[in-house]
């Protein structure tokens, strides 16, 4: 990765600023950083007596969790489709 390719945006996820610095464009940053702070503020609303800490790490089991029923729907669609283009 070049210096050159990365992008450097500040933003704020559960009322704390950070800076990501990434391929990504600036847009897509910010988007993933939303959805971080929104899956965040649902787990405090569910679970209000939970700390910064328990809150980062439910949203990060959440999160991969959500990764991996999308990434096993993908696969066995791919997999699907290539069946059906063998017959």
């Amino acid at each position: 990765m070049t210096g050159s390719n990365k992008n450097k945006v500040t933003v704020d996820i559960h009322h704390r600023k950070y800076t990501v610095v990434g391929q990504e464009s600036p847009d897509q940053i910010k988007m993933v950083a939303s959805l971080v702070d929104q899956k965040m503020d649902e787990i405090r609303y569910a679970k209000p007596s939970f700390d910064t800490t328990q809150l980062a790490v439910l949203t990060a089991l959440n999160t991969m969790n959500d990764y991996i029923k999308l990434k096993q729907d993908y696969d066995a669609l791919v997999q699907s489709q290539r069946k059906e283009d063998r017959k």
